[in-house]
């Protein structure tokens, strides 16, 4: 399974722009994949420079991603999408593979509204979840589609500053390969000023690494029965299956517009080796 958490800030400040020192978007996703399957690290993409994302490269599928986040330049526009497959759902009569659903959203004009209306119209993909965030100059959008089952839904996120902590809390979207929809989580993160940057990279690469099990679980063990304990944490190790969390992956918008997308792949096919550390830094 995959998992994502996500905030964005609408903004509060005049006409809607996002207040000093606070950040659009907060997003941190674990990419769960059998270690084998070949894949591109994050960097931009050669046929669409304003997209950065890891790439799918399993013969026949190249090109596809799980998560991506791309500029619409002219119209002032961040997209960031991630794809999630949906643990113990078959769909009949899949016709695609389900790699082009983000890659064909970031690097498109398409808002985030009339993509998801398309794509579950098209009716031919594998069960999915997809989320798709939309920062524009004056708000934030996020949708969750999926096909099983059919819908969408609008997701509203909210922080409250605790001045005893000098922390804020956020109200965390949760999405993960069991849940139709995410789940409100409480997070306290450090995110004021730029130099707690890097503390809050390491913070949240901690969440991502957490092996802590939630289980027992009653929609996953109905879903997975087999697998269920094994799946049932943040980090998911399956080495048996060869099998679990290979990507981490934190990106940060800030009020500016500055962006940070740091990730860490593994670099063989064993996760207690070796693992890669990309960190991209652009300004939208």
């Amino acid at each position: 399974m995959c998992i994502l958490f996500i905030y964005v800030n609408s903004g509060h400040g005049g006409d809607g722009d996002p207040v000093l020192g606070e950040y659009r978007l907060v997003l941190a996703s674990n990419r769960d994949e059998y270690y084998a399957r070949p894949a591109k690290i994050a960097a931009p993409w050669d046929e669409s420079p304003h997209v950065i994302g890891g790439r799918d490269m399993e013969p026949g599928r190249e090109g596809g991603t799980w998560l991506a986040i791309g500029s619409d330049i002219p119209a002032g526009i961040i997209r960031v999408g991630a794809l999630l497959n949906v643990t113990g759902e078959n769909k009949p009569n899949v016709t695609s593979g389900r790699g082009p659903i983000v890659a064909d959203y970031v690097s498109g004009t398409t808002s985030n509204e009339d993509y998801s209306r398309r794509l579950l119209a098209a009716d031919s993909y594998g069960a999915f979840n997809f989320v798709s965030v939309e920062l524009d100059r004056t708000k934030a959008s996020v949708l969750h589609a999926s096909n099983a089952p059919t819908g969408i839904t609008r997701c509203e996120l909210t922080a409250r500053w605790d001045s005893a902590t000098a922390r804020w809390t956020f109200r965390w979207r949760r999405f993960d390969t069991v849940a139709a929809v995410g789940d409100i989580v409480d997070k306290q993160l450090k995110v004021t000023t730029d130099c707690d940057r890097d503390a809050l990279v390491e913070e949240l690469f901690g969440l991502l690494k957490s092996k802590e099990k939630y289980f027992p679980d009653k929609e996953l063990s109905r879903r997975a029965p087999a697998q269920a304990e094994k799946l049932a944490s943040i980090n998911v190790r399956f080495p048996e299956a060869g099998y679990g969390s290979r990507t981490r992956t934190v990106i940060l918008v800030d009020h500016q517009n500055r962006m940070e997308f740091v990730e860490e792949t593994m670099v063989s096919t064993d996760p207690e080796g070796e693992w890669k550390r990309t960190h991209i830094q652009r300004q939208f």
